[in-house]
């Protein structure tokens, strides 16, 4: 016997709307929908939301240029940029950080002393100011460039500081009393990239006048000018020298690589596969490969012995910098397209991406301790990712 009050649903069955029901209809374009993957996630990619980092830096106002790993406190962090100024900051301390003033433009390079006692800020005023790390005060300035300054490095073993700029110079002081050493004249465009090698003997300089110069850093005296054929034909735009202070590898806006012999300054090697400016190169400290990095939206891993490419790794765009995980196999690259990228060298594979930033990648360094990456961007960001599992 059928309740009577439940008729209307028993003997009608499904009930439908008709169009005097609709209250407001809209419009729905498929582009803004959110794509969705085979297993009805949805793609990390396409959520601009994503972010991998463990800790932001947002002290700055402008591009972040530069960034430097403290290489005896594992927290410490400097960054340096657009906005003038540099940091000392602290991955996972948000609260903390000391302003580095005194810069009247960008600062351009930053670079820690070996024993972590001293910070040296290079910026595009041509000065270079060295910070002591636990204070955080200035120690000295250190004047004479006419030009901005492109990079800073240290000693391996000591309180001297060296630096090339943008008016073709390279210069040298004693940062423990601010004294000037000596200059290195001899490059006839801006001084891109230098440094001591590993024994702490000898300086190799590249410059935009397409040259690598070896000097003596006692005398300031050129030992040997790398220049012509076969070596670049475009303006040097990076440099590293081997653990055993043997050889130089030095990248070109012209997209060749080339190997130098520092004892005789003849080019021994040449890497050619790249078809733009290279603007990267790193050398493995457990392998004899090398890793380079190029606006031809590659990285290719070498084989230094064969002078062969193991593998080419894909970007979406131009890769901007690159540095090895320690010892390990893994490597990161730092991208035009905003993205931080782990590579395995054995297999050329991508293991990782981080997601975060939402301008290009302009710098990368990695903790002491080798369980945090910090990279830099164009958005004006710092950020810190986790990569424990990769040491």
């Amino acid at each position: 016997m059928n309740n009577p009050g439940h008729h209307d649903e028993d003997d009608e069955g499904d009930l439908f709307l008709d169009d005097s029901d609709i209250i407001h209809e809209v419009t729905v374009d498929e582009e803004d929908l959110p794509d969705v993957d085979d297993d009805g996630g949805f793609d990390a990619e396409d959520l601009e939301e994503a972010d991998d980092s463990m800790h932001i830096f947002t002290g700055h106002t402008g591009e972040v240029y530069t960034v430097v790993c403290s290489p005896t406190d594992a927290t410490l962090v400097a960054t340096g940029g657009g906005d003038d100024l540099g940091f000392l900051w602290r991955i996972g301390e948000g609260n903390w950080a000391s302003e580095l003033q005194g810069h009247k433009d960008s600062v351009s390079s930053l670079a820690f002393s070996t024993d972590g006692l001293l910070l040296a800020s290079g910026g595009l005023d041509g000065l270079i100011q060295v910070w002591d790390t636990g204070s955080g005060n200035v120690k000295c300035a250190l004047e004479g460039p006419q030009g901005g300054i492109e990079w800073v490095r240290w000693h391996p073993r000591g309180h001297l500081v060296l630096a090339g700029s943008e008016d073709s110079t390279v210069w040298m002081w004693n940062a423990d009393n601010g004294a000037y050493l000596n200059m290195f004249s001899g490059h006839a465009s801006s001084v891109t990239c230098g440094d001591f090698t590993p024994d702490g003997k000898i300086i190799c300089t590249g410059s935009d006048d397409a040259s690598l110069r070896i000097w003596n850093p006692k005398t300031a005296e050129s030992i040997h000018i790398v220049r012509g054929h076969p070596y670049h034909t475009e303006g040097v735009t990076c440099v590293e020298v081997s653990s055993d202070s043997a050889l130089a590898i030095t990248g070109s806006k012209d997209g060749s690589v080339h190997i130098v012999n520092i004892t005789s300054g003849k080019v021994v090697g040449s890497l050619a596969s790249h078809s733009d400016s290279i603007e990267c190169v790193g050398l493995a400290p457990s392998s004899p490969w090398a890793a380079t990095g190029s606006m031809d939206q590659k990285l290719i891993i070498w084989d230094l012995h064969h002078s062969l490419p193991r593998c080419t790794c894909d970007h979406k765009d131009g890769v901007t910098c690159l540095t090895w995980l320690g010892a390990s196999r893994y490597l990161a690259t730092g991208c035009a397209d905003g993205k931080v990228r782990l590579w395995d060298s054995l297999s050329g594979d991508c293991v990782k991406t981080f997601h975060g930033h939402s301008d290009a990648i302009l710098s990368l360094s990695m903790s002491s301790n080798r369980d945090f990456l910090v990279s830099v961007s164009a958005d004006g960001t710092s950020r810190v990712f986790e990569i424990v599992e990769f040491r």
